[in-house]
């Protein structure tokens, strides 16, 4: 007889562990073994087909791998292992993300595109070995690729929009962040071709004009989201045309486009009053007139990043409290005409006693403890930013804290210099900074 595991010879343990096995395969058919598996992530498929033979090749079933992440898994992958991947899914992989897998190139990306012909949702975020060749693989073998996100794949060029505008009709989704070699030929080749297009990140795209903003607003009347962040050649005359073409428009980013002014606002309260988000921070021509104008128009509004706005005044938070009841995150960072009356209209409008979540105020100096006693309703009011607040004290923040026990509050004081001391060679301590 063999050793002893667990009180059990080698040889009845082997024997029960294989008849336990056989049982389970037996109680359990294939194809619901199949659909428990098939809840199951990357890693713990990878478990269970080391488990035995049988369950093997039911883990690898390609049925089970629909959908794969390799982003929490293993990130320094080759070519060579998104090439197996793509042969064992094959068909039926819908959606795969490659985020930051720095080592996967063009040659394995042409495999996969053959092998996975019915492949939906693919990111590429940060797979900088990447190039047009790719776009015109995934444009060759992939006709139902509806989300693809290329940001930060700075070798991408006009040539790959072109290939997907013809070889990918059905995309939805698009994200060309960073991609800053595209222009607004890039652009017309594929709006023109892709009228379903609802998303459009163009963050950092630094080439884009006004022209390309046109073709867009001319051929994306289903647009829900656009980022154009830091399009620093960008102008009203653009975004006037998106306004006036995609009316279900829902989410615009526009920070660091510091040529627009009022005139984007009015435009966004006559034709999208949809809007959800808006971010224009460090747009500094933009008014409280603007806002008034929006704000009586756009009543869904939800998140508003007005960071470095810097003329807006309390007429703003005046016109937001009032119109605005859904408001949920406001950033007004640096707009240092802010007062106390502003923050007491904002802290008694609808949105504040079950919908602000977040408000930032660092470095608005105008405002002083009284702003907290008019937040202390803010019942869902989960963070506020205080830093360079000078007039803000510690008693001022206890204080909110007894009416919010769970706010995060993020405020820091300067260190102040005690005065000298008389007549003694008393130690002198520095209070230094404090992160509440």
């Amino acid at each position: 007889m063999g050793k002893e595991v667990n009180g059990v010879s080698r040889s009845r343990f082997e024997m029960f562990t294989n008849s336990d096995e056989a049982v389970i395969n037996k109680k359990l058919p294939k194809e619901l073994l199949l659909r428990i598996f098939s809840f199951l992530d990357v890693v713990t498929l990878c478990r269970c087909a080391q488990v035995s033979r049988s369950w093997n090749v039911l883990a690898l079933d390609g049925s089970n791998w629909q959908r794969i992440d390799l982003f929490d898994f293993q990130r320094d992958i080759e070519g060579r292992v998104v090439e197996n991947i793509s042969k064992r899914c094959g068909g039926f992989l819908r959606k795969l993300s490659l985020r930051g897998c720095l080592g996967v190139g063009d040659s394995a990306l042409r495999t996969f595109a053959q092998n996975c012909r019915n492949i939906e949702l693919l990111s590429l975020n940060g797979c900088t070995k990447i190039s047009d060749s790719t776009c015109s693989s995934l444009s060759k073998f992939c006709p139902k690729l509806k989300h693809l996100d290329l940001a930060s794949c700075t070798s991408i060029t006009n040539l790959s929009l072109k290939a997907l505008s013809e070889g990918c009709p059905l995309l939805e989704q698009l994200n060309i962040s960073w991609c800053d070699q595209i222009t607004k030929d890039g652009i017309q080749a594929l709006v023109r071709c892709c009228p379903g297009l609802k998303c459009l990140f163009l963050k950092g795209c630094t080439q884009l004009e006004d022209e390309a903003l046109k073709y867009i607003g001319a051929h994306c009347p289903e647009l829900v989201t656009l980022n154009l962040q830091t399009c620093s050649q960008i102008t009203d005359e653009g975004l006037i045309t998106i306004c006036r073409g995609c009316h279900r428009l829902q989410s615009l980013c526009v920070s660091g486009c510091a040529n627009i002014t009022d005139a984007i606002l009015h435009a966004l309260g006559q034709n999208c009053p949809r809007l959800r988000i808006l971010e224009v921070a460090r747009c500094s021509q933009l008014t409280d007139v603007g806002f008034a104008a929006l704000a009586r128009s756009c009543h869904e509004l939800e998140k508003m990043d007005l960071e470095e706005c810097v003329q807006i005044t309390d007429g703003t938070l005046i016109q937001l409290s009032t119109h605005c009841p859904r408001l949920q995150v406001l950033s007004l960072s640096h707009c240092e005409l802010i007062t106390d009356d502003g923050i007491r209209h904002l802290g008694s409008g609808p949105c504040a006693h079950d919908r602000l979540e977040v408000i930032e105020l660092d470095n608005c100096p105008l405002i002083t403890d009284a702003s907290l006693e008019h937040l202390k309703s803010c019942h869902s009011l989960d963070r506020i930013e205080l830093y360079d607040c000078q007039q803000i004290t510690r008693a001022g923040i206890k204080r909110l804290r007894t009416h919010l026990p769970n706010i995060k509050v993020h405020a820091y004081f300067a260190p102040v210099t005690p005065p000298p001391s008389v007549g003694g060679s008393r130690q002198r301590f520095c209070r230094c900074c404090v992160l509440l």
